[in-house]
């Protein structure tokens, strides 16, 4: 099948007056509930307008299960802290994009067996149960956290992200959200200018500069704040969760 045939109704994202990238945890499914009934109302009533990607950390069975839950259905899904690129299918399921997703899967050339030989016994991390296809990821005790961890996950070739000061991911060298995001911008033919990005955590800053118009919402990580406080393209806000993007929204003039 052509993509047109499998994902009829995401081939028009590119025309939308606005294409809204955002995290989950903490951005948009953040803040008050009734912010949250608001917002999700607003995108429903505008699906013409607006187009809708989740860029995340988390997995395709947690993003199937929250729209069934409710929350208004993606077009298009970076999930697994970048290393999965996919559509939402007609029948709620997270679509991988094969020919996106082949150079992450190159890139990390089965690595999950070598990842938790040379960190097991590290003091501090603790392996996630759940199996994901191209990362290894770690629940994250700060406090007794060995450093050494980065060096041997720099040794394998890999790169390591540590988010909220709790989570340690090991993912294929130079695979993030950021750059899965561009990729799938890009294939869709989507402008940067007509996009926006939004984000609460360290994890999510591969994406917020991108150079794209950006939005750091309330209650985000200081790390985070202090990191992307002097780039003119990202608007630190005060709402927080979605009263925060629809607070950018308005600051970068994408939506009339």
């Amino acid at each position: 099948m052509t993509r047109h045939e499998t994902f009829p109704e995401t081939i028009a994202i590119h025309d939308k007056p606005l294409v809204l990238a955002t995290d989950l945890d903490g951005t948009f499914l953040g803040g008050a509930e009734e912010d949250r009934t608001r917002f999700y109302e607003w995108i429903e009533n505008n699906r013409d307008q607006v187009g809708l990607i989740f860029v995340t950390g988390r997995d395709p069975g947690f993003i199937t299960q929250i729209v069934r839950d409710g929350v208004p259905r993606p077009d298009f899904v970076v999930g697994d802290v970048g290393t999965t690129i996919a559509a939402f299918d007609n029948n709620g399921m997270v679509a991988p994009i094969p020919e996106l997703e082949a150079e992450i899967a190159d890139a990390w050339g089965g690595a999950e067996m070598r990842v938790q030989s040379a960190l097991k016994g590290i003091p501090g991390l603790k392996l996630q149960s759940a199996a994901f296809r191209y990362r290894v990821s770690y629940d994250m005790d700060p406090e007794r956290f060995d450093p050494k961890a980065l060096d041997l996950v720099a040794d394998l070739g890999l790169d390591a992200l540590v988010s909220d000061n709790r989570f340690f991911d090991v993912l294929p060298k130079d695979v993030s959200k950021g750059p899965s995001l561009l990729r799938l911008l890009t294939h869709l033919g989507v402008e940067n200018a007509r996009t926006l990005v939004a984000g609460d955590a360290l994890n999510d800053l591969s994406m917020l500069t991108l150079g794209l118009p950006a939005v750091a919402v309330g209650g985000s990580e200081p790390d985070l704040i202090d990191r992307v406080a002097d780039l003119d393209h990202v608007h630190c806000a005060e709402g927080v969760g979605v009263s925060g993007i629809a607070e950018a929204i308005f600051h970068h003039g994408l939506f009339k």
